[in-house]
């Protein structure tokens, strides 16, 4: 298998597993179950351009804030997951972790005019994980394929997220909010097994740095 696939491969399962479009279907509802159906059509549009654009700039300016703040990529790497672990088993517990969203934003968002931008576009869509997935992913790309591939998997990732959210009735319907929890258990462990490499290719440059000091 080639670099390019591997890296297309790494990156969409990532990505898609941390945003967790079918998990995060019976929230989207939850906010938007006042609404008829093109206004909840039009949420979920504003809501995936408005995550999209965020991790795209978070995308394309990784190394920037790297470089800026003296951050090395494998103290980022174990930090990042360390978060990605305690999301999935958030996942595993089938609730929603509070670094997306909290009782008092689903709250406050009932009573705002446009919950699109916010929580719906973020944090709950693009929140902590995800953008962390694609500053490290960004990080990671060696060439300018890979970092178009980083692009096209984010497009790809928030096109599935709006068709879930489109189909978030159907799918209840059909899958059950059972099936639904059943699926985002299933992701969770998914991003934990993810998560634990991360952490070990971060800590590994460090040990070895440890074991063999440079002269």
């Amino acid at each position: 298998m080639s670099e390019a696939a591997t890296f297309f491969i790494l990156s969409f399962s990532s990505l898609v597993t941390l945003v967790n479009p079918i998990g995060l279907s019976p929230v989207f509802l939850s906010l938007v179950e006042q609404f008829d159906d093109n206004e909840r059509r039009r949420v979920a549009i504003k809501g995936v351009l408005t995550a999209f654009t965020v991790l795209i700039v978070f995308a394309l300016i990784g190394r920037l804030i790297f470089s800026f703040y003296g951050i090395t990529i494998s103290g980022f790497k174990i930090a990042g997951g360390i978060l990605f672990f305690r999301t999935g088993i958030h996942m595993i517990e089938a609730r929603i972790s509070r670094a997306r969203s909290t009782p008092k934003e689903e709250s406050e968002a009932e009573t705002k005019e446009d919950i699109a931008f916010t929580p719906i576009g973020m944090p709950i869509i693009a929140g902590p994980g995800s953008i962390s997935s694609v500053m490290i992913l960004s990080s990671e790309a060696a060439n300018w394929e890979q970092k178009m591939l980083l692009l096209l998997v984010i497009t790809l990732v928030m096109g599935i997220t709006y068709f879930v959210f489109k189909m978030a009735d159907n799918l209840t319907r059909r899958y059950g909010t059972t099936g639904l929890r059943i699926t985002q258990r299933i992701m969770g462990l998914i991003l934990m097994v993810i998560a634990v490499e991360i952490i070990i290719s971060g800590a590994e440059p460090i040990i070895r740095s440890w074991i063999h000091p440079p002269l």
